[in-house]
């Protein structure tokens, strides 16, 4: 554990995955937008897991996992462009054609800093269940992906699916230069469908200073509340930040 404050399953449908010759090694700077800086190397250290943020100032940090749901994808891009609100995403290649399509829409967002983009594996699959080789080719395969999408890297953050891992697991991601495991201190539990009273519910709990929140872009329940969304963000007066904001890291370093 880390001296910052540091501090949670997928459905298969509707999305197909990424070009199955993405997880090669990539030249430095591939697909990175322009005025992106160059995809810097990684820098291998010890793992920190994070649970919650430094909430001063109100700051929170939205993040956004998996994608299967195209409409989902589709609402949750829209809503970032329109509100403003900062938004972690983290996506997994496998639901490619859900995500690809908005590139070009959130390469200007993820520019000036108001979308970051964090690693959540390519196939969304349970890590302790795999090999030193099979968690490594996982993270670079999603990384990759996501250098030539949106031209970024994901490092330094990454998330384990269903938020199962362990030592050996971090290890292994620390040493290709994911050296914070992100989980997280409130959700919107809506990995599974679920009403739009149980989602606000959720989020009238959580969203407090310093919540790392969970949601997924997987069911269209979160369509129809991000307006009371914003406006309980707003009444809190609370700050949506990207992890980057929040923990002094950036994607010009990794």
């Amino acid at each position: 554990m880390g001296v910052l404050v540091l501090g949670l399953a997928v459905a298969v449908a509707g999305c197909s995955a990424a070009d199955q010759n993405s997880s090669g090694a990539r030249p430095v700077g591939q697909g990175r937008a322009p005025g992106f800086p160059r995809v810097p190397a990684p820098h291998p250290a010890l793992s920190q897991t994070i649970t919650h943020g430094l909430g001063g100032a109100g700051r929170i940090c939205l993040t956004v996992d998996d994608g299967d749901c195209a409409d989902c994808v589709g609402g949750y891009v829209e809503f970032a462009q329109r509100s403003g609100i900062h938004l972690t995403f983290s996506p997994n290649g496998v639901y490619a054609s859900c995500w690809s399509p908005h590139a070009g829409t959130l390469k200007p967002l993820i520019e000036r800093g108001q979308v970051q983009i964090m690693n959540h594996t390519f196939s969304h699959r349970d890590l302790r269940r795999m090999t030193e080789a099979q968690i490594t080719t996982e993270l670079e395969r999603n990384d990759d992906w996501v250098v030539k999408t949106f031209g970024v890297t994901t490092r330094p953050y990454y998330r384990p699916p269903f938020g199962f891992h362990n030592s050996h697991i971090d290890g292994v991601a620390a040493g290709l230069g994911y050296t914070r495991t992100v989980m997280g201190d409130g959700s919107y539990a809506d990995s599974d469908p679920i009403t739009p009273e149980v989602l606000i519910g959720m989020a009238q709990q959580y969203l407090h200073p310093g919540v790392i929140m969970l949601g997924h872009a997987n069911h269209p329940t979160v369509l129809g509340c991000f307006d009371q969304i914003q406006a309980l963000i707003k009444q809190r007066n609370l700050s949506p930040v990207t992890l980057d904001e929040m923990f002094g890291t950036s994607r010009a370093t990794g």
